[in-house]
């Protein structure tokens, strides 16, 4: 990332954006703390002190003390504004004597109402309406639906919110937007903690401070005081999770891990060495996706991953030779291969190299798919496996979400994110169905082929420098 020149003294472009965003229905899928709330605050501010304004707003928060800190935002913008207003404090507003917000009142009398997250409290009211963090509210669907009455006479709707799973009421809008056409007429935001940054927000936040941190830094830094990868991409790169949703649970990954410092990866030497069996899963890709190649030993039923090789955006001839001297050693059983699209010719000549007696093509398709997926989550549960800890490896295993079509099929389906589509799990997938599939089909390999093969493997290291 480069520096920024100088940012505007008060918004950044994103804020500007949304600040001059006048559709009734305006939504924002965000990253954490990027100065959202206080320039909403200003939006409203802006909206309901003119002398001309005809409506009051309504803001719903999470909770009390998020209404508060949300009425002491407008405060303060009124203040620099040199706006007239009064604190009138906390109000009864419930029709059932129940709900309360604290209340902004200007001098043409139009007031800002701020609001926990009571749906029935906004029922009847009439003005604008703010959302904020409709993601976290107990009962979004009830919110929405009461909320979106107040704006008829004219009221602008606004919705603003880090994602909290992909379960969400919130989510459900998100994709209506994204996979149905935008049937309701949604003003769609979407800014992640890299557009902030690349806008400016880290300049901002070295000013308020008195920081010195660069771009690059401050990126890395919040990242890695990320529990793991799941609150990295859903708090900061607006991408849901969901736990009920997901396929493995983390208590099943944590349960396969190898020890902390426990050596796993072996050398070249090491697979040579071996006196047990070998098998191979490799998911092919390109340019966006990983091809992904993860090598096992197995030991009395156990799967030791021993080798990832994982690569993107790398030629095919390359590829082949990172991955044909490990399918070349005598102890490797087998190797099951992704066949789907690009991944076809890439089997035909690890089969014209090995034999099809060694390299089997998988052709992805949902029946598949499943065949394999209800395996892997087998070996977590019987600790039949071992992983390193690694949380690109816990973000794949747990993007993969089992979803029931409206025939009622099973199929299996993942995110895209920047490293890949769930690779690694469908590696995993497919050395394990490799470890099955060695039946009578299976030829042992003779001294002279694993001599000529051992030779090509050691030229192939050479290639690539290993």
């Amino acid at each position: 990332m480069t520096p920024s020149p100088s940012q505007p003294k008060f918004f950044m472009p994103y804020q500007k954006r949304w600040i001059e965003d006048d559709s009734r229905l305006k939504i924002m899928e965000k990253s954490r703390q990027i100065g959202m709330s206080w320039s909403t605050a200003y939006s409203a501010v802006r909206r309901a002190s003119p002398v001309e304004a005809r409506l009051d707003v309504w803001v719903s928060s999470r909770d009390d003390v998020q209404a508060k800190l949300f009425l002491q935002d407008c405060k303060a913008w009124a203040a620099v504004l040199k706006l007239a207003s009064k604190d009138l404090g906390d109000q009864i507003i419930g029709d059932d004597g129940k709900g309360s917000a604290s209340v902004l009142e200007f001098a043409n009398g139009r007031r800002i109402y701020s609001l926990s997250s009571n749906p029935n409290a906004l029922a009847g009211k009439r003005g604008h309406v703010i959302l904020d963090e409709f993601a976290l509210h107990k009962d979004q669907r009830t919110l929405y639906r009461v909320a979106k009455p107040v704006t008829q006479w004219g009221g602008q709707l606004e919705i603003i919110s880090t994602h909290r799973g992909a379960g969400t009421v919130f989510n459900e809008l998100i994709r209506g937007i994204a996979e149905k056409g935008n049937p309701m007429g949604f003003s769609h935001h979407k800014i992640t903690l890299a557009d902030a940054v690349e806008a400016g927000l880290v300049e901002k936040i070295n000013t308020k401070s008195g920081g010195n941190e660069t771009r690059d830094a401050f990126m890395a830094r919040t990242k890695a005081e990320c529990i793991d990868e799941e609150q990295w991409q859903q708090e900061y790169c607006c991408i849901p999770a969901d736990d009920s949703s997901a396929f493995i649970s983390y208590e099943m990954i944590s349960g396969v891990e190898y020890a902390a410092g426990e050596a796993w990866e072996w050398t070249f030497d090491q697979f040579q060495d071996c006196k047990h069996e070998l098998y191979a899963g490799v998911d092919i890709g390109r340019d966006n996706d990983l091809t992904a190649c993860w090598i096992f030993q197995k030991v009395s039923g156990v799967y030791f991953l021993r080798k990832r090789i994982e690569l993107q955006a790398v030629c095919f001839s390359d590829q082949e030779a990172n991955v044909y001297p490990y399918f070349g050693l005598p102890q490797m059983r087998r190797v099951c291969i992704d066949q789907t699209g690009i991944g076809r010719q890439f089997v035909e000549r690890a089969q014209e190299r090995f034999g099809t007696y060694k390299v089997e093509g998988i052709a992805f398709t949902n029946s598949s798919k499943e065949a394999m997926a209800y395996p892997v989550r087998a070996a977590f549960e019987d600790k039949t496996l071992r992983l390193p800890a690694d949380p690109l490896i816990a973000a794949d295993l747990r993007a993969i979400k089992k979803e029931t079509t409206a025939a009622g099929n099973i199929r299996f389906t993942a995110d895209r994110s920047k490293s890949g589509h769930s690779d690694r799990f469908w590696a995993l997938a497919l050395a394990l169905h490799a470890g099955k599939q060695t039946g009578s089909d299976f030829k042992p390999v003779t001294f002279d082929t694993a001599v000529s093969l051992a030779i090509n493997s050691r030229r192939s290291l050479a290639m690539v420098g290993a």
